[in-house]
């Protein structure tokens, strides 16, 4: 049996000061890692929340450029945007740190003399991609073309952010410079490349077995199974040397005492991982710590919270880095979430379709614990997730204030009504009827117990990283209480049973004392609203959640008889239609004022015409769809038989997020037939599905009038 670790470093995704976090952002990294590092703080846990932006990606120096503006211009901007965004929704880092810091210069420059000392890199002279115009080499995401494996016309050099594939840039089909926007050509140049096909043996046998000389000891059943089958995919295809260096006028520099350093930098993906380090030394400094406890002890345990877009750096790439070095211990969990959809879409800053978490800041700031509850009830632990705004509205409505709001409120105001606001005291031989209607026995040993059970699930969900189904043992201890409530019906029975009446509001403030504890890793503000409410002391975030499940399995009051609750606080108030109709229309007019939009609007189409011979050079035909299957690792791709009437065709289209596979088995379509076959994730699609967009998300197929034949040209 792996023990568990006496203290953990936890660290959340670096965020690229390039532009604002959107709720796909808090959904995939952060909002777990806080919920997580709250838990293991109220769990007497000795905790590192480690974060910090990323300020040295290519992503920064194009936006620089795109803005007209110095990459430290851009990088102050965002970075204190950030600061103030997770600050706001409570995002208990113990350091938010930045890669542009001398100390991680320092450390990161450390790092690779280290590696290089110790032989693990080789100088290699390639061919790269070289803008003429703007006259440098260009970094991985200076280029972006057509994906090769889901046909993303707008791929980086170094990953497909539609199907999340991992790229080189050499890959790319027609492949551009975002500098200049011209055809890149081939030039040498040489770089430092970390020997990754020399470690593939080890990280194999450590994401299999779950054990590595001790530096890596974990658990792989509690690793989640996308985490381990993207690794394992990269590791079956085979690792090869990668590039730890590039040219760049921005970033950490390669030392300067290494032979033809001048002019090359770190790779962001050899850079960013080691602020999580050089974070950790300063938080250490600034704490009297010793920031080696937490990476290099055995007793300690790393866990990387990221979205699945990061799981080949996190699991493959850094624990290499971290093993070459030799002194540290390699994560014992990588627990990545998948991606939050948007209103039925993929979430696109570039197209607009975005909910800004600094702007919901501004337009609901005394309603963030909603936010996090709707982010962490969606959260996309193992499967894409989607936010709704009416979705939104009504968690907050039936479940925040109609369930959990509404159970606390009518505990104390009754408890102030009956008794003066003073917690009664109980016979507890008095029978009381249960949420189920049956008479519960003794207060000690049934009640307080079944407390005990919920809040010990609800942390074993924790434990297993299912915040989501702790979240629901949460609001089941609610609605617990509430039908406890309903069941017993005090307000009937106060004059004719009184003793009854006095089990029953002692049982519930244990409830409501149990509740906010319970919620704090995911309402945070709930939480002390509710201990001022209840008039108990602060919360210190050291071992609470541990005190009271011990009191409650030995059968011990939370909160005695005769203290004085508070007064009640409002805690969750209904959010109205209009409202919710106004954040529905921003979020529409924003995406319909980009580009993207623009080109296909009515007007636009107006203004790039093309000549009647074009038109005539595509053959259009109608087709019955016969067979239809999704392509496997690709969220957006569907393989799709057509019977042509003179013959049967393969094409894949990228129309699954909008159709199930039986679905649209049998359907009549219009296929532009004489369309380049190309292969799409490794299947030859000849042709393509003509579709009509709707403008708000969904599609419809463009099919023949009833009664048409296979085959038939449509002009």
């Amino acid at each position: 049996m792996i023990r568990p670790p006496e203290r953990y470093t936890i660290t959340a995704a670096l965020p690229y000061a390039n532009g604002p976090l959107h709720i796909g952002h808090l959904a995939g990294a952060y909002l777990p890692a806080d919920v997580y590092a709250r838990f293991l703080r109220l769990m007497g846990k000795d905790v590192a929340f480690i974060c910090g932006s990323d300020e040295h990606g290519a992503a920064i120096t194009v936006k620089a450029k795109k803005e007209g503006l110095q990459p430290q211009d851009i990088i102050d901007k965002y970075h204190h945007l950030f600061e103030e965004t997770f600050a706001k929704m409570n995002i208990s880092f113990d350091i938010y740190h930045r890669t542009s810091s001398p100390i991680h210069h320092e450390t990161a420059k450390e790092f690779f003399k280290t590696l290089y000392d110790n032989g693990e890199f080789e100088a290699i002279e390639s061919e790269q991609y070289f803008d003429e115009v703007a006259g440098q080499f260009l970094a991985d995401r200076y280029i972006i073309g057509t994906c090769p494996k889901c046909g993303h016309e707008e791929a980086y050099g170094d990953q497909c952010e539609n199907c999340g594939s991992t790229l080189s840039p050499i890959e790319l089909i027609k492949p551009k410079s975002t500098l200049s926007g011209e055809t890149p050509v081939m030039r040498k140049t040489t770089h430092w490349f970390l020997k990754l096909d020399k470690h593939e043996k080890w990280l194999r046998e450590w994401l299999e077995t779950g054990a590595l000389d001790g530096i890596g000891l974990h658990n792989v059943d509690e690793w989640k199974n996308h985490v381990l089958g993207q690794c394992k995919s990269w590791l079956d295809g085979g690792l090869q040397p990668r590039a730890m260096t590039r040219d760049l006028d921005w970033g950490v520099d390669v030392p300067s005492e290494i032979e033809g350093s001048e002019g090359k930098k770190l790779y962001v993906w050899m850079d960013a991982p080691i602020g999580y380090i050089s974070a950790t030394r300063q938080w250490a400094e600034d704490n009297g710590k010793n920031w080696k406890d937490y990476w290099q002890d055995k007793k300690s345990g790393i866990i990387h919270f990221i979205g699945k877009d990061n799981i080949v750096f996190h699991c493959i790439i850094f624990p290499a880095i971290l093993k070459a070095h030799g002194d540290y211990k390699l994560p014992i969990n990588v627990p990545a979430n998948q991606f939050m959809n948007l209103e039925g879409r993929k979430i696109s800053t570039s197209k607009g379709w975005a909910v800004w978490v600094h702007e919901y800041i501004q337009d609901f700031p005394d309603q963030i614990d909603v936010l996090r509850y709707v982010m962490i009830k969606n959260m996309p632990e193992q499967k894409d997730s989607e936010f709704t705004w009416r979705g939104f509205q009504d968690a907050n409505n039936n479940e925040l204030v109609g369930n959990f709001a509404n159970f606390v409120n009518r505990v104390l105001v009754l408890v102030h009504k009956y008794y003066k606001g003073k917690v009664p005291k109980v016979d507890e031989d008095v029978e009381i009827v249960g949420s189920d209607g049956a008479l519960m026995p003794s207060f000690i040993d049934s009640e307080l117990m079944e407390l005990f059970d919920k809040v010990y699930e609800l942390s074993n969900c924790i434990w297993e990283y299912d915040f989501r189904g702790a979240l629901q043992w949460l609001m089941n201890i609610s609605s617990w209480g509430n039908q406890l409530l309903q069941s017993n019906e005090p307000w009937k029975i106060q004059k004719e049973e009184p003793e009854k009446v006095k089990v029953v509001m002692n049982l519930c403030v244990q409830i409501v004392a149990a509740l906010s504890i319970a919620c704090r890793p995911f309402l945070p503000e709930t939480s002390e609203k509710m201990q001022k409410m209840l008039n108990l002391k602060e919360i210190k975030d050291h071992r609470e959640l541990v005190n009271i499940q011990n009191k409650l399995a030995a059968g011990r009051y939370l909160v005695k008889a005769g203290h004085v609750v508070g007064e009640p606080i409002h805690l969750f108030s209904r959010i109205p239609d209009e409202v919710i109709d106004a954040q529905i229309l921003k979020l529409k007019s924003a995406t319909s004022a980009m580009t993207d939009k623009k080109e296909n609007s009515p007007q636009d189409a107006e203004n790039n015409m093309i000549q009647f011979d074009d038109f005539t050079k595509m053959d259009i035909r109608t087709a019955t769809i016969t067979k239809a299957e999704r392509v496997p690792k690709a969220d957006k791709l569907l393989k799709l038989e057509v019977d042509l009437g003179y013959e049967t065709r393969t094409i894949v289209s990228g129309i699954a997020e909008h159709f199930e596979p039986d679905s649209v088995v049998g359907k009549k379509v219009s296929v532009l037939v004489n369309l380049q076959p190309r292969k799409i994730r490794g299947v030859e699609s000849k042709g393509m599905i003509l579709m009509a967009d709707s403008n708000n998300g969904t599609l419809g197929f463009v099919s023949p009038p009833e009664g048409w034949e296979n085959g038939q040209a449509i002009r």
